[in-house]
């Protein structure tokens, strides 16, 4: 690769990606245009001057996609059927039977995140974050909280910190050699950001829209909508598992589990009929999401700082807007890290702004209000204090045990 053109000592891609998360952040009402011309320009300016990984020009370019492709196709085949999934669950009326398992109050609220932790320890955290978002929006009258939005992103996230088949990260772990024991000690700190982050949300969502009492009479639970919701996430995650266990050389060649996920929808199409409108603003969330992600992978970072405790602190705050699946990459072969932290910081940072995590687009596309970063920022405080407090308490339980630098 060429050498990047340096401004002030930073190179102009990292300007070029910074203008475009700006972009993001101010214009949050044109979110879509503004990933499109950023990733447009990152490309044109690496094109005319600095060169790809894989070598310079349109050649370069071809290399870096073809490289890249499995991730990006795996992010839009998993976005866009689990939309799908969150409508077959919600038309299933489970989610105006909850009233009656969740407690009246704030506690109800603190019942359900909890929950969401749960599901995505074993499942996906964009399905898990969608399940939550879509109870929430039957108990609390269709009006959620952006900081109740936050916290049940950083609840998704925060379950999948710890385990190699609930976030895509750890599964690179994972693959990469680390053991599942290495990384289950992230629970120590997504516990405590759990219980930091979830009282202060529940309180707000409580006084925002309080929890619907009691569900409505004479429901009905649609039995052939909660099977395909249970065949799809069975789907997700044995094809993670298999193929993780049986055959690894697959992950890297084929988008295997959005395939999975697929397969079930147009299987399963024929007893209920998906609800295709979701798709279109579904559709333009997702495309944001790769056009950053793509962008990000341009990004000319061919190592990080020196593994230590305070460089795994930062990276989750770099999670929150920059992909994490490079930075992991990065850390794996570069070595010297203690994988628990490192799988805490950067599955459970993104949860620290909206864009940056695949569940808080998925989330966003449920609910467009929720894309302001001032809002998430300022009415979610509680993820970002649980994410830095959650860091310290495992720092001071489990200490720093590195392993050796690759």
């Amino acid at each position: 690769m060429i050498e990047p053109v340096l401004v002030l000592g930073i190179p102009i891609e990292f300007i070029l990606f910074a203008l475009t998360l700006l972009g993001v952040a101010l214009f949050h009402h044109h979110t879509l245009p503004v990933a499109l011309t950023g990733l447009t320009s990152v490309a044109v300016y690496k094109l005319a001057f600095s060169g790809f990984k894989y070598g310079a020009g349109l050649g370069g370019l071809g290399q870096h996609m073809a490289h890249e492709w499995v991730t990006l196709a795996n992010l839009f085949l998993l976005l866009m059927g689990f939309a799908l999934l969150s409508r077959h669950f919600e038309e299933s009326r489970i989610p105006d039977e909850m009233p009656a398992l969740l407690p009246d109050d704030w506690k109800g609220g603190v019942m359900l995140l909890f929950l969401v932790f749960v599901i995505s320890s074993f499942l996906d955290n964009i399905a898990a974050a969608l399940i939550g978002g879509t109870v929430a929006r039957h108990v609390f009258r269709g009006k959620v909280h952006i900081g109740y939005l936050a916290a049940i992103v950083a609840a998704s996230n925060a379950g999948g910190s710890g385990s190699v088949v609930g976030d895509t990260t750890t599964t690179m772990m994972w693959i990469a050699g680390v053991s599942p024991l290495s990384v289950l000690e992230a629970y120590v700190a997504a516990v405590v950001a759990m219980l930091v982050f979830a009282v202060p949300a529940s309180i707000q969502q409580q006084r925002f829209s309080p929890i619907v009492k009691n569900p409505p009479s004479g429901l009905k639970i649609h039995k052939v909508r909660v099977f395909i919701v249970a065949a799809i996430l069975v789907a997700a995650l044995a094809s993670n598992i298999t193929a993780n266990l049986k055959y690894p050389e697959l992950l890297d060649s084929i988008p295997v589990l959005g395939l999975a996920v697929w397969a079930v929808i147009l299987l399963t199409a024929a007893l209920r009929r998906p609800d295709w409108s979701v798709m279109p603003e579904t559709f333009k969330g997702t495309i944001f999401l790769l056009a950053l992600v793509t962008a990000a992978s341009m990004m000319p970072v061919d190592r990080l700082p020196a593994a230590s405790w305070p460089t795994a602190l930062g990276l989750g705050f770099v999670s929150a807007v920059f992909d994490n699946i490079p930075l992991t990459a990065l850390a794996l072969k570069q070595g010297g890290y203690d994988w628990g932290f490192l799988a805490y910081a950067v599955g459970f940072g993104g949860s620290m702004i909206w864009f940056g995590s695949s569940a808080g687009v998925a989330l966003s596309n449920m609910y467009p209000e929720a894309k302001s970063v001032g809002r998430w920022v300022t009415q979610g405080w509680p993820v970002a204090a649980a994410y830095v407090i959650g860091f310290f308490v495992m720092l001071a339980i489990v200490g720093w045990h590195p392993d050796p630098p690759r």
